[in-house]
Formats: C-alpha cells, structure tokens, sequence
C-alpha cells in the first residue's frame, strides 16, 4: 500500500520534512517512490505539488496524520469529504 507520509532530514534538533509518496513497509529514511513537498516546523513553512499529491491519492495513496493535517490547512483537499 502507498502512503503519502514524512521523511526526515536535516540537523539534530533542527529537523525539517520532505513529504513523499513510499511504501507503507518501508524504512522512514529509505528510498521514496516520490517527492512531493516539504515542511518545516520551525518556521511553520509548507511547500506542496498539489497536482502530484491530487494525482496520487486519486490513485490509492494514503495519508498520515500529520500529512492528512497538512493538507486540510492547505486547502488542497476537505476535511468533510476525505477523512481518515
């Protein structure tokens, strides 16, 4: 099953996010299929390919949590609609 989920990378204690589509058994850390944004919650700044993401959760992509939240905040997809 594919997830739309958070891959970290930066710092120690200075953590930063790419939100990629991967494997729901793969490592955190590993290989994505691919990269669709970034998040940083330090700055609280959220850059997204809203069609990439579209086009996979039309395709049978599943969100995080934190992923899903991120996307509501966006606007990219309705909490009404689409929830977990």
């Amino acid at each position: 099953m594919l997830k739309l989920r958070l891959k970290r990378f930066g710092r120690k204690k200075i953590a930063c996010y790419r939100i990629v589509l991967m494997n729901s058994i793969s490592r955190r850390d590993s290989t994505p299929i691919k990269e669709l944004g970034f998040y940083n919650p330090i700055n609280n700044k959220v850059k997204l390919n809203s069609e990439e993401i579209l086009m996979s959760l039309k395709n049978g992509a599943k969100p995080t949590r934190t992923v899903f939240n991120l996307l509501i905040k966006s606007n990219i997809i309705n909490k009404k609609i689409n929830s977990l």
